[in-house]
């Protein structure tokens, strides 16, 4: 082996070396971050109950409990909220948060939540858009919306269905609607302040018949509007917190 080589050789040890040395600092001095959503203790868990409003305009709600599957398959330390929300006329949506802890991998890339559940996913009527709320403050939520199709049984025939997803991702004071912006800024707060945010991943999701997608959305957004400010703590009122990054 020449000289050249193996000066390459021995700046590519340096360089893992320091690598290593630098994850060993970050895990020695991390600091978990404060959530971005409402939550109480549950008495001897290690985990959080995240808070969501049992009442929301007319709808009114149920409890949901979260599947062993999903326990079993994601860190201990996840915390969850689960509600199905039903009106009147029985239109329904089910409202999911789940709560990383210190364990970065409670959260993944949602578009695998959908998939694993049989649904296809049309990328030509999904897009990441925006939703206005008046409170706490004024403000446009950025939200990804997935339309997607799968095939059921009803009445003894297989007929197609359409969901319509919306998800976001918020931190104890920031939130967007992209996954690569969630961890580029949690890779950021981690190496600058050694903390390590708390993201939360927020998901509304209602199905409906085909050619009805649009309607399904309008009315999901006026339950986003009036449900996020019971339980998302960012955006802050003016005075209370620095503005949130979004």
């Amino acid at each position: 082996m020449n000289s050249k080589k193996w000066a390459v050789l021995v700046m590519a040890l340096i360089c893992m070396a320091g690598a290593a040395g630098l994850l060993t600092k970050l895990r020695a001095n991390q600091r978990l971050g404060t959530p971005g959503v409402r939550t109480s203790r549950i008495p001897g868990s290690n985990q959080l109950q995240v808070d969501l409003p049992e009442r929301v305009l007319d709808f009114g709600s149920e409890r949901r409990e979260v599947e062993q599957v999903v326990l079993h398959y994601l860190p201990a330390d996840t915390s969850y909220g689960q509600r199905l929300y039903k009106a009147p006329d029985g239109f329904q949506t089910a409202v999911n948060v789940v709560l990383m802890g210190g364990d970065r991998t409670s959260l993944h890339k949602p578009q695998f939540c959908l998939e694993a559940q049989g649904w296809h996913i049309d990328n030509a009527a999904s897009e990441e858009t925006r939703i206005h709320l008046d409170r706490p403050v004024s403000y446009d939520l950025p939200v990804m919306k997935l339309v997607a199709t799968k095939s059921v049984a009803l009445n003894d025939r297989t007929v197609a269905a359409r969901g319509v997803y919306v998800y976001w991702f918020v931190s104890g004071h920031e939130y967007t609607a992209q996954h690569w912006q969630r961890m580029l800024w949690m890779a950021e707060e981690l190496v600058r302040t050694g903390v390590l945010e708390r993201w939360a991943y927020v998901t509304y999701f209602a199905v409906c018949a085909p050619g009805q997608e649009d309607a399904t959305f309008e009315r999901m957004k006026k339950l986003i509007a009036a449900s996020v400010p019971e339980f998302q703590l960012i955006p802050r009122p003016a005075g209370t917190a620095d503005a949130a990054r979004q």
